[in-house]
């Protein structure tokens, strides 16, 4: 409950223009300060690199006009950390909405590596001009290491959702990853990292839901999935996730790309959703990994005495997502 409390500060706040609210509280700053020095020192990121360019036309065999996809944010939307396009999210993503669809899609990625949420809004200028049937948005992990106020974070995603739905595109955000699963973090940082990444999380659910959006949370997907199996998940530099780690997080996210769409996936939604207020939702999907939250009504009305309902669908459970991600792959 608290965690609900919390998140929905940090959205009024981003509403109505407040930006002192901050999810690290009075821990000791000169030792964390040392621990995230530490930290960086045992990531061995190759200073410079690049993601793999994956834009273009997928399903091109296929009959029709092309979805317009747009991937946009930080390095996770980018693919950091893989070595081929077919490896990156957005292919991924690509290749799973065309099969679903039986029609091309049209990839276009604005995502920029180091971006945190200022960033947004020249991204969403470039996506424009794709004129994108539906928007992936990954952001989070740059504005909690670089301590952005929670509140000016949401305040950047809200605006580039409203622009993006305002144009007629569906919209999907992943919201911020777990960044205490990241293996260098020692405690109390782990503990920091992980309490900032799950409240800026649940208050970009509130966010983008409120704004006509959907969320898919990703952040204890990657949490209890990756620490169960660092090895695999991540990436050489130890902070990204590998080919097998993004697409664990795109077989949570497409399901909820294909219902944006009103298409019909071949995947099956097991019983569990509910009808909550917003952030309550958003509460409980930070805790629980491919969980989506979008606008619900209840009796005729988009809204109750606790503010905007919202439901709350788990979709996926690890075994069915591991085999929908091998789905997602391009055939060989």
């Amino acid at each position: 409950m608290l965690r609900a409390f919390t998140a929905r500060r940090i959205a009024t706040a981003a509403a109505y223009g407040g930006g002192g609210i901050t999810a690290l509280g009075g821990i000791t700053f000169g030792l964390i300060v040392a621990e995230a020095k530490l930290a960086r020192r045992m990531i061995t990121a190759t200073p410079g690199s690049d993601p793999p360019v994956a834009d273009g036309l997928y399903g091109g065999t296929l009959g029709g006009t092309p979805l317009s996809l747009v991937m946009i944010g930080d390095s996770t939307a980018a693919g950091l950390g893989v070595h081929t396009p077919d490896e990156t999210p957005a292919a991924m993503l690509a290749n799973g909405l065309s099969a679903i669809a039986d029609r091309p899609v049209r990839l276009t990625s604005v995502a920029r590596s180091g971006s945190r949420s200022q960033a947004l809004s020249g991204q969403v200028d470039r996506a424009m001009q794709a004129r994108p049937d539906i928007a992936v948005i990954m952001i989070g992990g740059n504005d909690v290491t670089g301590r952005v106020p929670p509140a000016e974070s949401v305040r950047h995603l809200t605006y580039a959702v409203e622009r993006l739905r305002a144009a007629g595109s569906q919209v999907v955000v992943g919201t911020c990853p777990d960044l205490g699963t990241v293996k260098p973090l020692m405690q109390p940082l782990r503990f920091i990292a992980r309490r900032a990444s799950r409240q800026l999380a649940a208050a970009q659910t509130i966010a983008v839901v409120e704004r006509g959006a959907r969320s898919v949370s990703l952040g204890d997907l990657l949490g209890r999935e990756f620490a169960a199996d660092p090895h695999s998940m991540f990436s050489e530099d130890r902070y990204h996730p590998s080919a097998r780690g993004y697409a664990a997080a795109c077989a949570a996210v497409l399901p909820s790309m294909a219902s944006a769409l009103d298409l019909e996936a071949d995947v099956t939604e097991p019983p569990g959703g509910g009808i909550l207020p917003v952030y309550l939702a958003a509460a409980e999907a930070a805790e629980v990994s491919g969980t989506e939250v979008h606008g619900a009504s209840v009796e005729g009305h988009d809204r109750g005495p606790r503010g905007r309902w919202a439901t709350l669908l788990r979709r996926r459970s690890v075994p069915e997502r591991d085999a929908a991600a091998d789905d997602m792959r391009p055939a060989t």
